[in-house]
């Protein structure tokens, strides 16, 4: 037995604390440059705030990349489809929304989530079924299919709904903002703070203290092992699958409230920031995917304000140097 091994027996997990710390490191960093406390605190709950939307869309993403190895371009679509579902409910819910009760706003809130995840999951059911089964391995195929179902998609949005800019405002309650002294925080990046908490709280405790975890990790690991032990890795990948879909139509509405305004293509907006997002975390890792997309959310709001030149590239650079120190991304899982 050696110095690395606990009492059981089993070599022990020596935790990797850095990529961790690259968060408060950032933070520490800009504040001297942006000089502003109020101006400070308010760019870092944004990027927050932005961080956990785009965590929430790119977690379900990270999931079928890791598992399923398949390259699914068209994921945008069920954030469009999640955010025009909601509106669904949004409009002819808007008296609740308008109206000066907590309890009401958050009423029409949560059944516009609902629907837009239960519809959005359904969709990404019928996608994998149809556009990705056949094409299991094969990742050219996989990146011309869903690139052409995100295509369809929205067009198909545009039938439906229309193609004009749609207005989705915020809740009564969740309008204005919060002021501590000199600094005013808006209330809605707050909520979408705790409700992207609460996800990664979800996707932690599921994927390290259930079955169902243990198998997703396994499978991320070692698929053909796990299916040796008589697992059907299949039906697991339908799940993760719906799962990821799921949390991309509850991204897209916390987004569209995010905007206030909804367009057909709000879902291809964020694909590529969701891309690096997966790139610097590592693919199949949700922590990594969580720490990468508070590194891009608050690297660009500093960088918007520092330098807006060089705001529209930071995310590129920021990709280039993580992986030049870790060139698998910050914890990756999937050898791939």
């Amino acid at each position: 037995m050696t110095a690395a091994a606990d009492d059981s027996g089993l070599p022990r997990v020596k935790l990797d604390y850095m990529p961790a710390l690259l968060v408060p490191a950032l933070m520490l960093l800009a504040a001297p440059l942006i000089g502003s406390t109020s101006t400070w605190a308010t760019l870092t709950v944004a990027g927050l705030a932005m961080g956990m939307m785009i965590f929430i869309i790119a977690s379900g993403l990270t999931l079928v990349f890791g598992l399923m190895d398949v390259l699914n371009f068209g994921h945008g679509a069920f954030i469009s489809i999640g955010a025009y579902l909601a509106l669904i409910v949004v409009v002819p819910l808007a008296p609740w929304l308008a109206a000066d009760s907590l309890g009401l706003n958050i009423a029409g809130l949560l059944l516009a989530i609902v629907v837009a995840m239960a519809g959005s999951g359904a969709l990404g059911y019928a996608f994998e079924r149809v556009l990705i089964m056949p094409v299991y391995g094969q990742h050219l195929k996989q990146i011309l299919i869903t690139m052409g179902g995100l295509i369809v998609a929205e067009q198909m949005i545009h039938v439906v709904w229309g193609a004009q800019q749609r207005a989705m405002p915020l809740p009564t309650a969740f309008r204005g903002a919060l002021t501590f002294g000199d600094i005013a925080v808006e209330k809605y990046r707050l909520v979408a703070v705790c409700v992207g908490l609460v996800v990664f709280g979800a996707m932690f405790l599921v994927l390290n203290r259930t079955k169902i975890g243990l198998l997703i990790r396994a499978g991320v690991e070692n698929g053909e092992m796990v299916e040796a032990l008589g697992y059907r890795i299949r039906r697991l990948f339908v799940g993760v699958f719906v799962t990821g879909s799921a949390l991309a139509g509850l991204g897209g509405v916390m987004w569209a409230f995010y905007r206030e305004t909804l367009t057909a293509n709000i879902g291809g907006e964020v694909m590529i920031m969701v891309f690096i997002v997966i790139i610097i975390g590592g693919l199949g890792s949700v922590g990594g995917c969580f720490l990468g997309a508070l590194l891009v959310a608050l690297t660009a709001n500093y960088t918007a304000f520092l330098a807006p030149k060089v705001a529209l590239g930071s995310n590129i650079l920021l990709m280039v140097l993580v992986l030049m120190w870790r060139p698998m991304g910050l914890y990756p899982v999937a050898k791939r």
